[in-house]
């Protein structure tokens, strides 16, 4: 098993309880990516519908109507993201805060990258009627802008929410681009750009498609025909996320898995499955009855959601939990030896008596990650004995110019230590004094 990082846990008291804090997390941040998803799914829709403009100049107003939602959705997201984001990193300080660390840079881009795609929506939204004719390339080029900002923010977050559950694989994480390539991270961006589709669809279809709609403002098109279109691609992107929803759940790591997260993913896609039947179903009725089970299709994606998002947070919870056990001893240890600290202290042992300049060197620039018997970072000292016995040049080339052989964290090099310490330290370690 790879090492893996363990930072000391935070023993300070949760304003409220555990699972009370978990559960406001999962609905919180339910209501939060709904806007997201009308955000984002909105802007790609309008874009898609503008180029289909070029040619059919009735798509290009029903884009505009559609860019109208953007900018207020875009608002609603902003607001209700922040509960959900004081709730993980108080539920997962450890896990959220490392993985941010992790693709710090990319992280800190969000502020910048989605601060542009709000000002591009605004502008693709206000500029859509004097753009037009000969600027219409460059309108459409504005929209498009904002569309990939809003992907390149999803894919930046997503990829950290995935590199929080892998505390395994943090040590191989390199920055952002690495954290992209671990398992699941491609897949469940992809599975959430369809959900934003799919839920943007259905958005569109009830919100065009109802009574108090002036249709007056999509001349060409009937209230029937509006309906439709946003029925079928929500048809489409949902058979799309049952090819991927599969793929994505075989490849997080398995450590994960359990009956009851398998049982709630699993009821979550038969609640999608029939609400893509029951979309099928409504496309092939008479246009006077198109979009009387709309309440139902809302109903079915509803639970679907609540079922998918308690069977990713338990997932969560079993993927962290070694890594947290581990954590809690490790803490339970440090606390252990800070109360024996202070007790030595208030007798006045402060010193420690070393049976050699060896052992001295050793604990302080190699105790970190080296122990007896117990792998820390490092391999342990019976393991190095076995690997240099006799052969103590041969360590300090290796602390000198070290190697990355079984994956993991590299060991630093030790080549600012003077000669002296090196070979006092390799002594001690391979002979004991």
């Amino acid at each position: 098993m790879n090492p893996q990082p363990l930072p000391h846990d935070l023993p300070l008291q949760l304003p409220l309880p555990e699972g009370l804090v978990k559960h406001l997390l999962v609905l919180l941040f339910l209501i939060h990516i709904l806007f997201v998803n009308f955000m984002l799914g909105g802007q790609s829709l309008a874009v898609i519908l503008e180029i289909i403009g070029l040619r059919r100049k009735k798509y290009d107003r029903l884009a505009y109507e559609i860019s109208s939602t953007v900018t207020v959705s875009k608002s609603l997201a902003v607001v209700l993201g922040v509960a959900p984001l004081l709730a993980i990193n108080v539920a997962y300080t450890t896990y959220f805060y490392s993985s941010t660390v992790l693709i710090g840079f990319a992280w800190l881009m969000i502020i910048i990258m989605a601060s542009a795609a709000f000002l591009l929506t605004y502008l693709h939204k206000y500029t859509w009627e004097s753009w037009g004719g000969s600027q219409r390339a460059l309108h459409l080029t504005v929209g498009a802008a904002a569309m990939v900002l809003f992907l390149a923010v999803a894919m930046v977050f997503i990829t950290n929410i995935n590199l929080m559950v892998l505390p395994a694989y943090w040590p191989r994480v390199a920055g952002f681009l690495s954290a992209v390539l671990l398992p699941s991270a491609l897949l469940r961006y992809f599975h959430f750009i369809l959900a934003t589709l799919a839920i943007s669809a259905l958005f569109a279809a009830g919100w065009f498609g109802r009574k108090g709609y002036d249709l007056a403002r999509l001349p060409d098109f009937t209230r029937t025909e509006v309906i439709a279109l946003f029925l079928r691609i929500a048809f489409i992107v949902t058979l799309l996320q049952f090819v991927i929803g599969p793929s994505l759940l075989l490849s997080l790591p398995v450590h994960g898995h359990s009956l009851a997260v398998w049982l709630l993913l699993l009821t979550g896609a038969t609640i999608a499955g029939v609400m893509a039947w029951i979309i099928y179903r409504e496309l092939g009725r008479a246009p006077a009855v198109l979009g009387r089970s709309y309440l139902v299709m809302l109903t079915l994606l509803t639970f679907t959601a609540l079922f998918m998002a308690y069977g990713r947070h338990y997932y969560r919870e079993r993927a962290v939990n070694p890594h947290r056990q581990a954590m809690m001893a490790k803490t339970e240890a440090f606390m252990w030896d800070a109360k024996a600290a202070q007790t030595r202290a208030r007798m006045g042992m402060t010193r420690e008596v070393y049976k050699s300049s060896g052992e001295k060197e050793f604990k302080a620039n190699c105790a970190a990650c080296h122990a007896e018997n117990t792998t820390i970072v490092g391999p342990p000292l019976t393991e190095v004995r076995g690997l240099y016995a006799g052969n103590p040049q041969n360590l300090i080339a290796w602390a000198r110019a070290p190697q990355v052989k079984r994956g993991g964290a590299p060991m630093p090099s030790f080549n600012h230590l003077p000669e002296k310490v090196l070979q006092e330290i390799a002594t001690w370690i391979l002979e004991g004094k």
